[in-house]
C-alpha cells in the first residue's frame, strides 16, 4: 500500500462497502471532502463519498458535548431492565466493545443484518457447509452458478475482479468460464464475459426456488424425476445443468442470504449445501455465501470469539445465552420487551433504527436523519475514512486493513463506548 504524501491523493485503498473489499482505489481528499477518483462503483462511492453534515453530539434533539452525551447513555444503560444493542455496523474494535459493554450492562446483542445472516448460520450449525474463498474462485472456477441473487446490484465489482479477471495462478482459460443464473436474472450485463459471451439464465420465483433445488439435488444424485416440468423449468434443463457441475473441475455456487428473502430460506441454503457435498464425492465443488457488507461478517465473528455465540445473544444472566428467535431486536421491540435501544451505523446514513418505544441511542453516520428523533444521537467517524480499523470481507478468510484519510474530529465507535463503559 502506497501513500501519495506529496498530495490529498491516496492509492490503493480498502473499501470496507462492498463486501468483496475492493482494496485498489484511488481516492482524493479536499479537507473533509472525499472523491473515488479510480475503480469506484455505486456502492463504494456512495460509501466514501457521503459528506459529513453533523459533527455535534445530540441529546434530545439539542446540541451536547460528547463527554455530556456519554454520561447520559451511561445513566440510561444504569437504569435499564432490558437493553439491547443492535445494528453492529462497525469495525473489528467496535464490535469489541459493544461485546464489552454488553457483558457489563446485561444487554442483548444483535445485527441489523441478523435475519438473513441466519438463514446461513443455522445451516452452518446444523450440518455445516463446504466453502470457499474469493481468491479461490478468482483461480479456480470453471462453473459459477448464481441461487436466486441479483449479486452484481449489491457487489458490482464482483465479475471483474473474481470471474473475468485477466488472469489465473494455474493459467486457466478465463474465456472458458461458465456463468449459470438460477432464480433470478441478473439486473446488468457483469456477468457477460470480456468476449461477450452472456450468463446461461433459468429464471423461478423465489417461492418455487425451494423445490427448484431439491429436484437439482434429486438429479445430481441420479434419481429419476418423473414430473416434466417445476417451478415453470423444463426438467431437462436442470437435468443438463446437474450434469454440467457434475463434470466441472471447480464449480462454485454462490447465494446471498439477503436475497433470499421467503419463509425457510435456510432450508434452501442447507439443501444447496447438502448438494455440494455430493458433488465432492466425484468432483470439487465449493459454495460462496456472499454477504460482510457493512460489518456484518465482522460482527458474527467477533461475538463468536467474545462469546462462543453468533449474534442474537443475552447477557442477563452474567453469561452469555445464545437464542437467534428470543434474542431478535425486531421481536423483541415489537413486544415492547425492550426500555434502551443503542444502535450503531457508522457506514450507511440509511440504515437507521426501527421505530420502537424504547429510549434510543444511535452512534450512527453523520448526515443520519431520523422520523423520531433518538434521545442522544452522536455522529461517529466511519472506518477507513475517519479512522483505522479492520472489517472482514465477505468470505470471512481476510481481516482488511482500513486506513484513516481524514481528520475529521468524529469519534470511533469503540472510543465512544469504551467511554461508556468506563463510565458505568
Amino acid at each position: 500500500m502506497t501513500e501519495m504524501t506529496d498530495s490529498e491523493m491516496w492509492l490503493e485503498v480498502s473499501s470496507p462497502f462492498c463486501g468483496i473489499a475492493s482494496d485498489d482505489l484511488t481516492i482524493k481528499v479536499d479537507g473533509n471532502t472525499i472523491t473515488v477518483v479510480e475503480n469506484g462503483d455505486a456502492v463504494t462511492k456512495k460509501g466514501f463519498e457521503t459528506p459529513i453534515t453533523d459533527t455535534s453530539p445530540r441529546i434530545n434533539g439539542k446540541d451536547a458535548s460528547l463527554e455530556q452525551a456519554v454520561k447520559h447513555i451511561a445513566d440510561l444503560f444504569r437504569t435499564s431492565k432490558q437493553p439491547v444493542i443492535s445494528g453492529m455496523a462497525t469495525d473489528l474494535n467496535g464490535v469489541r466493545s459493544a461485546m464489552a459493554l454488553a457483558d457489563k450492562s446485561r444487554a442483548t446483542v444483535d445485527s441489523m443484518d441478523s435475519t438473513a445472516g441466519f438463514r446461513n448460520t443455522l445451516v452452518l450449525q446444523d450440518t455445516g457447509w463446504m466453502v470457499t474463498t474469493l481468491t479461490e474462485v478468482r483461480n479456480r472456477v470453471d462453473v459459477l452458478v448464481v441461487v436466486g441473487s441479483d449479486i452484481e446490484q449489491d457487489y458490482p465489482r464482483f465479475y471483474e475482479r473474481m470471474v473475468w479477471n485477466k488472469e489465473s495462478m494455474f493459467d486457466q482459460d478465463i474465456a472458458s468460464r461458465e456463468v449459470v443464473y438460477l432464480g433470478k436474472a441478473p439486473s446488468g450485463d457483469a456477468s457477460t464475459s470480456p468476449q461477450g459471451k452472456k450468463a446461461q439464465v433459468i429464471t423461478c420465483d423465489d417461492a418455487d426456488l425451494p423445490e427448484v433445488l431439491s429436484i437439482l439435488r434429486a438429479l445430481v444424485k441420479g434419481k429419476n424425476i418423473q414430473a416434466k416440468q417445476v417451478g415453470g423449468i423444463d426438467i431437462s434443463v436442470l437435468a443438463t445443468l446437474a450434469e454440467q457441475l457434475k463434470q466441472a473441475k471447480y464449480s462454485v455456487l454462490t447465494w446471498s442470504a439477503a436475497s433470499l428473502n421467503f419463509e425457510h430460506a435456510e432450508a434452501t441454503v442447507q439443501t444447496l449445501c447438502e448438494m455440494i457435498k455430493e458433488l465432492n464425492a466425484t468432483t470439487r465443488s465449493n459454495g460462496l455465501p456472499l454477504s460482510g457488507k457493512e460489518g456484518s461478517v465482522t460482527a458474527s465473528y467477533v461475538s463468536t470469539w467474545q462469546s462462543g455465540y453468533p449474534m442474537r445473544t443475552n447477557f442477563n444472566r452474567g453469561y452469555p445465552d445464545y437464542d437467534p428467535y428470543l434474542c431478535d431486536t425486531n421481536r423483541m421491540l415489537a413486544a415492547d420487551e425492550v426500555d434502551v435501544l443503542l444502535w450503531i451505523s457508522s457506514f450507511n446514513i440509511g440504515r437507521t433504527p426501527p421505530k420502537s418505544n424504547a429510549k434510543t441511542i444511535v452512534l450512527g453516520r453523520s448526515g443520519m436523519t431520523f422520523d423520531q428523533e433518538p434521545e442522544v444521537f452522536i455522529p461517529i467517524g466511519t472506518p477507513g475514512i475517519d479512522h483505522a480499523g479492520r472489517t472482514f470481507r465477505s468470505d470471512g478468510s481476510i481481516a482488511v486493513p482500513l486506513r484513516k484519510l481524514r481528520d475529521s474530529g468524529l469519534p470511533s465507535t469503540f472510543d465512544v463506548l469504551t467511554a461508556v463503559e468506563q463510565a458505568l
